[in-house]
């Protein structure tokens, strides 16, 4: 139905004298907040069709329904639809193989350890001795230093 079939000013003036009369009502119940703001809602049709926004408004409101229409029943737009969820479940799939493949390959790419020239291997690859590791594991600053773990994590980033 074309815009101009339709009687736009006896539809829009009486759209907002219902909605003026529920505003009173709405006022005599609920309060002068409820009712003006009911108010204000119902000058709203009028004040389309005087301004003339009321065209415009109609002409958004059939091009969304031609779109939706013409998305709902075309069968190309859904298999356009099911290709892009393919899509996406293609590359989920492969950020998850991606990521258990960097997870394979760490253990594979650490160095072993070196032998030592003239040393048999048990000797050459042998763990560090007690005080060594008690050296590597110490930390740098005293146990009350609040703030040393967060300077620790700044240095680490690159940023002091």
């Amino acid at each position: 139905m074309p815009f101009e079939q339709i009687a736009w000013l006896p539809l829009c003036a009486g759209v907002t004298g219902v909605g003026l009369v529920l505003s009173f009502l709405l006022l005599r119940r609920k309060g002068a907040a409820a009712g003006l703001r009911g108010a204000a809602w119902s000058l709203i049709p009028m004040a389309a069709y005087l301004t003339g926004a009321l065209s415009t408004l109609w002409a958004m409101g059939t091009a969304a329904v031609r779109f939706v229409t013409g998305l709902v029943f075309s069968p190309s737009v859904w298999i356009g639809v099911g290709l892009t969820g393919l899509a996406v479940v293609l590359y989920l799939v492969s950020g998850v193989l991606r990521g258990r493949a960097g997870a394979k390959a760490e253990p594979a790419a650490a160095p072993s350890a070196p032998r030592r020239a003239g040393l048999p291997a048990t000797a050459a690859q042998a763990p560090a001795t007690e005080p060594a590791r008690a050296k590597q594991a110490a930390p740098k600053k005293a146990a009350d230093d609040d703030f040393g773990d967060i300077e620790d994590l700044l240095k680490r980033r690159g940023i002091s």
